[in-house]
């Protein structure tokens, strides 16, 4: 393949590894080189705080291939190396090693840093961030010992690595600022419905609160609030969301604003250069801006997008955004997307106290969000049908699961 086009891409991770199986699927016989700074083959990231951490899911499961496949596609791994540098003028990437690779199309698929906590004592032993499947291991290690864990932040990653310290039988304290868990991501009435699922479970939920130091001489031993409470831990897990990794870009003097800035199609304003995954801010045609998405789904199905649209190929990265959760007996899939408090009502469906029930969120009567919870039968899709009709519904009808959520959908 000497006589052939490269494509590079920066990042072994879902997006990276599916972006290569792309190319291969679609045709592409060129060199491919798949760069990432970790040593594991590309693996998925949601077992990380589900079935890995909880000892479920194999190590090999969570990889996207196995190590042969790579081989049989002619797909250059190049593991445990960073890419340092970028040089658009001559088309080349920079290792850490001294090496440069040239390349005809670039793929950035850099992905997203855990924001650090900045408070005295956040450097002690003991204090956890869940990001790769290295960190999976000692965080699986340190919830099996059992002990008292107090997690900082009540997003989805804080929520989920506390059930799993629960499932270990540790005593849990999570400390989140906002009134109800997940606000930003739920709203206050589901974000209340998690709340009383850990509740139930045991979990010592501090909220409105906010963390100002962490105890401890060489190991931690506990945090303290703004309100002068201390809390003994073990262990501290600290999920206060991520930042993407645009060091790569800005040095190359690409656009960024909360991310890479890519049009639909996940090109940047470079014609030979993409971004996918974590650290992309695409254009959604759908709603016609800008959004950045640190979900599966979004790696998944944007590193196809761009794959194709380096090929030349007229493709939109269009999918709605679509995230899920796993936590104690509830299993949850939510799509759509709204600004915080974008939305005039929740409509629920079904048995919100037996936790088998949708919800739906609500802007002038059109359904702009929905997910539901252990209802696998219906599933997300006529959710998401129901948010691209965008036509108007009668929130009782919408409640009625004697109605047909399909029937909400047609004109």
């Amino acid at each position: 393949m000497s006589d052939q086009p490269t494509y590079v891409i920066v990042g072994a991770s879902l997006a990276g590894a599916t972006a290569a199986h792309t190319l291969r699927e679609e045709g592409f016989s060129g060199r491919i080189v798949l760069i990432g700074d970790e040593t594991d083959l590309p693996y998925e990231r949601p077992p990380l705080s589900k079935g890995y951490l909880l000892g479920t899911d194999e190590r090999a499961k969570i990889y996207v291939h196995e190590e042969s496949w790579y081989a049989e596609h002619s797909v250059e791994l190049v593991l445990g190396r960073r890419v340092t540098s970028l040089d658009r003028p001559t088309h080349q990437v920079g290792l850490d090693t001294g090496e440069r690779i040239g390349y005809a199309k670039l793929l950035l698929a850099t992905g997203a840093s855990p924001r650090r906590l900045r408070v005295p004592g956040a450097e002690l032993e003991g204090v956890h961030y869940l990001r790769r499947v290295a960190d999976s291991d000692r965080l699986r290690e340190t919830i099996r010992a059992g002990g008292r864990i107090v997690v900082v932040g009540g997003g989805w990653i804080g929520l989920e690595t506390a059930a799993a310290a629960r499932e270990f039988g540790c005593d849990v304290t999570v400390i989140d600022p906002q009134r109800e868990p997940l606000r930003a991501a739920l709203g206050s009435e589901m974000g209340a419905f998690f709340a009383g699922l850990h509740l139930r479970h045991g979990v010592d939920l501090q909220l409105s609160a906010a963390i100002t130091e962490l105890l401890g001489t060489g190991h931690v031993s506990g945090v303290r609030t703004r309100d002068g409470s201390e809390f003994a831990a073990d262990a501290v897990i600290v999920g206060i969301g991520a930042t993407p990794n645009v060091e790569l870009a800005e040095q190359a003097v690409l656009s960024c604003d909360n991310g890479i800035v890519v049009d639909e199609s996940l090109c940047t304003q470079d014609p030979d250069v993409y971004a996918v995954g974590d650290v992309a801010n695409s254009y959604r045609p759908f709603y016609g801006r800008h959004l950045r998405s640190e979900h599966w789904a979004n790696a998944l199905h944007g590193a196809a997008v761009a794959a194709r649209a380096m090929l030349g190929q007229r493709v939109a990265d269009d999918k709605l955004p679509y995230f899920f959760t796993d936590q104690y007996d509830v299993g949850m899939e939510f799509c759509g997307w709204f600004e915080p408090d974008g939305y005039d009502r929740l409509v629920t469906r079904g048995d919100v106290a037996g936790r088998a029930f949708h919800a739906f969120w609500l802007a002038d009567d059109r359904v702009v969000a929905g997910m539901h919870v252990n209802v696998w039968d219906e599933g997300i899709t006529p959710v998401e049908e129901l948010i691209r009709s965008r036509h108007p519904v009668d929130p009782v009808r919408l409640a009625d699961p004697s109605v047909p959520l399909a029937a909400h959908a047609m004109v």
